[in-house]
C-alpha cells in the first residue's frame, strides 16, 4: 500500500476542524498527474493546478486578464526596470509576515530546481535582477526591454524564504515547506493518490466557501464518470468525449464545456544520425534521421485526416488545428491555411525526398496525461502507414515518458500544450524556441527543433512595447514555423468538467482545475 506522507499532529488537528459536522467538503477527481508538491520544480499542468491551493503568485493571470496577487500594482519606470508595490499585511501560513525578500529568494530558486524536467526558468530568462528598496516594493530590471514581464512573472510561485532556503523538493513532498500564502493549508499527500488540505481562514483573499478539499488523481476518463456519477466525487475534469452523452442524461450531474486554449501537437525528433526508433522497412538503422527533412514533416502532416479525428475520436469536443494558437486569441495568424487531408501529396513527397518506400516509425505517447491522446495517436499510426510510413504506437506512463521524451530519446512524441498566458509567445518560448537550458528556452522543446528566424521573431516580440507591432512579430513567427513544420498541430480541445447538480465549474484562463473555480448555485 502507497504510504501516505502525513503533516505533524498540529495538519491532522486541522484537518479535524475542517471535518466537523457541518463542514463543506469538495472532492475532486482530476486527471493530470503530479510530479511533485513543490512549486517550482516542474510546469507540468497537474503540478501547477494543485500548486494554486497553497501558494500565490506576484500577478494573477484570469480570464486573460492580468490582475493583482502578492502584488497590488505595477509599473515600468524605465524600458528594462519594473516596480512592483506588494500588497501589505500578507502572511504565511505559519504566521511570518511576506515580503520583498521572499519573491526575491524565489526568482532566484525557480531558475534551476535539481530533478527539473519542465523548468520555469524561461519565464525569467529575462531578470537581470530584482531588489527590494523596502519590504513591500520590488525593483525588477531586465536584461531586454520587456514588455510582457508582468505576465511572465504570472507563472511563477511565490515560495517562502524562511521556509525555502533549508528545503528540498523532498521537504515539499513530505509537507514540511508546505507554508504557503494560499487561500487552503496542506494536510496531507500521498503520491499518485491524492492531496487533502483545508482552508486557510487567513488568506488574504477572503475565505474560501469550502472548508476542506479531497484532490484525487484518477488518471482514467471513465473511472472519474463513474466516480461523479456514483457520489463519490464532486467535480471531475477532462470529461471523455465518449462520457459525455451519459453525463448529461443524469439528473444529477451538469456537464460544463468551454472553448479551449490547449492544441494538441506532434514533436518529431532533430536529432542527427540513427534512431532507434526509425529505421527502414526491414528494422534496420537509417543514417540520416529522415524526420530533419521538411519534405517528410509535411507529408507526414498532409497525410492526417483532422477532421475524422475530431469527429470520430473527438466526437466534436475539439476543433481542428493548424497552428498552435486557436483563432481569436492573441498571435493566431487568419492567413495561415488549413492543412489538406492529401495522401497523393505526402506520398509524393516521401518519394521527393528518397524515401519512396517509407520507413518504419515509433511514436511514444502517455497513457495517463491526454483526453483520447492514445486513441488519437493510434489514428495518426494508421493515416501514416497508409502512405509507407509504417508506424506503432507505444504507450507509456508520464513518469517514464515525460523524462524520456525531455531528453529527445524519442522519434515522435505527443504534447497538449496548454497555451496558458493567453498568447503566443508561451509556446514560442517553451517548445519552439532553440533548447538553451541558461537561458530558460524550450523547456518542453522535446524534439529539439531550432529555427533560428523563430528565436529571432521570440526575441523581436519579447521587447516590443508596442501591441500591434508585437502581434504582427508573432503572426510572422506561426507563418516561419507552419512552412517549416517544426510541430505538426492536430487540434484544439474544449475544456470540459461535470459536476454534482449544484454546483457550478467557471474557467480561469487555462485548463486549471481548482477548488476555487467551484461555486454553489441553486436554491
Amino acid at each position: 500500500m502507497m504510504k501516505r506522507l502525513l503533516l505533524s499532529s498540529i495538519a491532522a488537528a486541522l484537518l479535524a476542524t475542517g471535518t466537523a459536522a457541518g463542514a463543506q467538503t469538495l472532492r475532486i477527481a482530476f486527471a493530470d498527474p503530479l510530479s511533485s508538491l513543490d512549486p517550482q520544480l516542474n510546469n507540468h499542468a497537474g503540478d501547477r493546478s494543485d500548486d494554486l491551493h497553497f501558494w500565490d503568485l506576484l500577478v494573477e493571470n484570469k480570464w486573460n486578464k492580468l490582475q493583482p496577487g502578492l502584488a497590488v500594482s505595477w509599473k515600468p519606470l524605465d524600458a528594462k526596470t519594473w516596480e512592483f508595490k506588494l500588497r501589505p499585511n500578507v502572511k504565511w501560513q505559519d504566521g511570518t509576515p511576506f515580503t520583498a525578500a521572499d519573491v526575491i529568494f524565489s526568482y532566484q530558486r525557480a531558475r534551476n530546481v535539481p530533478g527539473s524536467v519542465a523548468t520555469f526558468a524561461g519565464y525569467l530568462r529575462t531578470v537581470a535582477s530584482v531588489s527590494a528598496p523596502d519590504p513591500l516594493t520590488l525593483v525588477v530590471k531586465t536584461n531586454i526591454p520587456n514588455p510582457d514581464l508582468p505576465l511572465n512573472l504570472a507563472s511563477v510561485h511565490i515560495v517562502s524564504q524562511h521556509v525555502g532556503e533549508k528545503a528540498s523538493t523532498d521537504d515539499y513532498n513530505s509537507g514540511r515547506a508546505m507554508v504557503g500564502t494560499g487561500p487552503f493549508k496542506f494536510v496531507s499527500y500521498a503520491p499518485g493518490d491524492r492531496v487533502e488540505m483545508v482552508r486557510n481562514d487567513a488568506y488574504w483573499g477572503g475565505k474560501s466557501i469550502w472548508q476542506k478539499v479531497d484532490y484525487r488523481y484518477v488518471n482514467n476518463a471513465a473511472a472519474r464518470t463513474a466516480a461523479l456519477l456514483a457520489g463519490d466525487v464532486d467535480v471531475i475534469d477532462k470529461v471523455s468525449a465518449s462520457d459525455i452523452p451519459r453525463l448529461k442524461q443524469s439528473p444529477n450531474v451538469s456537464v460544463y464545456p468551454y472553448p479551449g486554449l490547449r492544441v494538441m501537437l506532434l514533436q518529431p525528433s532533430f536529432r542527427e544520425g540513427p534512431n532507434p526508433y526509425v529505421t527502414d522497412n526491414d528494422g534496420k538503422p537509417l543514417p540520416k534521421n529522415p524526420l530533419s527533412d521538411v519534405r517528410v514533416r509535411r507529408a507526414l502532416s498532409l497525410a492526417i485526416n483532422r477532421d475524422a479525428i475530431v469527429t470520430r475520436i473527438m466526437q466534436g469536443t475539439a476543433s481542428v488545428a493548424n497552428q498552435w494558437m486557436p483563432k481569436n486569441t492573441f498571435g493566431y495568424n487568419p492567413d495561415v491555411k488549413d492543412i489538406p487531408f492529401d495522401a497523393a501529396q505526402a506520398k509524393k513527397l516521401l518519394a521527393d525526398a528518397g524515401y519512396p518506400n517509407g520507413f518504419r516509425l515509433t511514436m511514444h505517447v502517455p497513457n495517463d496525461r491526454y483526453p483520447q491522446g492514445p486513441e488519437t495517436a493510434q489514428a495518426v499510426a494508421q493515416f501514416w502507414t497508409r502512405i509507407g510510413v509504417k508506424t506503432q504506437v507505444e504507450v507509456v506512463p508520464w513518469s517514464i515518458y515525460s523524462g524520456r521524451a525531455n531528453k529527445n530519446e524519442y522519434a515522435m512524441t505527443m504534447l497538449a500544450w496548454g497555451n496558458g498566458t493567453g498568447e503566443g509567445s508561451y509556446a514560442l518560448v517553451n517548445v519552439l524556441a532553440t533548447v538553451d537550458a541558461k537561458k530558460g528556452l524550450g523547456a518542453s522543446n522535446w524534439g529539439h527543433y531550432s529555427n533560428p528566424a523563430v528565436d529571432r521573431a521570440l526575441d523581436a516580440s519579447t521587447s516590443e512595447f508596442d501591441e500591434g507591432k508585437r502581434e504582427a512579430i508573432l503572426r510572422q513567427s506561426v507563418k516561419i514555423e507552419t512552412d517549416d513544420v517544426g510541430v505538426i498541430p492536430l487540434f484544439h480541445y474544449q475544456n470540459i468538467w461535470a459536476a454534482r447538480k449544484g454546483l457550478k465549474v467557471s474557467p480561469f484562463t487555462s485548463d486549471r482545475t481548482v477548488a476555487m473555480q467551484v461555486t454553489k448555485v441553486g436554491p
